[in-house]
């Protein structure tokens, strides 16, 4: 297959994504593929061996069988490009556009997750501008998050009240809408999905053992030295049973397709869903693939098969009529 895949993107993610998408590009040659390289500059312009690209709905997309979008953040994998791909009428790996959009909102992701009765810690919503709802009820620390960014940007822990205005003036300062979250005291733990909407599998799960003070932000995720994942998770085979079946139910209940990983408080044999990222990192240090390698399946296997997910399903979707 001829893999068109895309890194960069107007995010302030921009550089991680190059690096994720550089290690998908090998993984699809390893695999087999040919590969072509896009970037996504910052300023919104798309480029393909020095050429600025003209997009043209309906055309395709560079006579690609597939693109693999590695992108992060806000206009990358939060509905936005998925909806050029739609229109382009090319296969696409990766969730579709609502299902891209519901888990980049924090607060709309878990007002899903808690209609589909999947447990999380306690959250509220707070929009700029707008009269603040009461946050006591969280009790302390509380997290306080942009609702629409990824890799830990803009988050803010509070360790009292008095500490709760200057966090959402920093979480604002990215977004109009923010996320305050109760603290759980619980091992931090994630797996890896693959596969389509009801068709599932799920990673054994690792766990996040920091290597430094403070908690698992964007340094922490994306420096080496920052973290080490702990293979297998050193939590119970009932807790680890749990969390496989509810990281497959958050990926149907949220409609995603191809790949996610899916992020846990565990404490005990509790087990809290934090979020699903539908677009994880792909970068040495990003835990996705490796989960995929040491549950046994080898990271190019892992980008041949989502390739083949996104065909077949734009396959079966282009047989609907509309």
């Amino acid at each position: 297959m001829r893999v068109a895949v895309l890194g960069g993107g107007r995010s302030s993610e921009h550089e991680v994504s190059l690096v994720s998408a550089a290690t998908v590009a090998q993984g699809a040659l390893d695999a087999g593929h040919e590969v072509l390289r896009v970037t996504l500059e910052r300023d919104g312009t798309w480029w393909h061996d020095g050429d600025e690209l003209v997009l043209r709905p309906g055309r395709g997309f560079l006579d690609a069988d597939v693109v693999f979008p590695v992108l992060h953040g806000p206009f990358g994998e939060d509905g936005t490009v998925q909806g050029l791909l739609e229109l382009l009428d090319v296969p696409y790996v990766g969730s579709g556009v609502m299902a891209s959009a519901v888990c980049m909102d924090k607060v709309v992701f878990k007002d899903l997750m808690a209609q589909a009765g999947i447990p999380q810690v306690a959250y509220a919503l707070v929009e700029k501008d707008r009269p603040r709802p009461s946050l006591e009820h969280l009790g302390y620390p509380q997290w306080v998050k942009p609702a629409r960014l990824g890799s830990s940007v803009g988050i803010v822990r509070v360790e009292k009240p008095e500490e709760i205005d200057a966090a959402l003036d920093e979480a604002f300062s990215h977004d109009d809408r923010v996320i305050v979250e109760a603290n759980s005291s619980g091992l931090e733990i994630e797996s890896s999905v693959l596969g389509d909407t009801h068709d599932a599998r799920v990673s054994q799960p690792g766990e996040i053992v920091l290597l430094r003070d403070g908690w698992y932000d964007y340094e922490a995720k994306y420096t080496e030295g920052g973290m080490r994942l702990e293979f297998p998770a050193r939590i119970s085979p009932t807790a680890i049973a749990r969390l496989r079946e509810e990281a497959a139910r958050a990926f149907s209940a949220a409609g995603c397709s191809g790949l996610a990983r899916a992020d846990f408080f565990v404490d005990g044999e509790t087990v809290l869903l934090n979020e699903l990222n539908t677009l994880p990192g792909q970068t040495p240090t990003s835990v996705y693939g490796v989960l995929w390698e040491r549950s046994g399946l080898a990271y190019p296997d892992l980008v041949d098969e989502l390739c083949k997910i996104a065909v077949a399903r734009f396959e079966r979707e282009r047989a609907l009529r509309h």
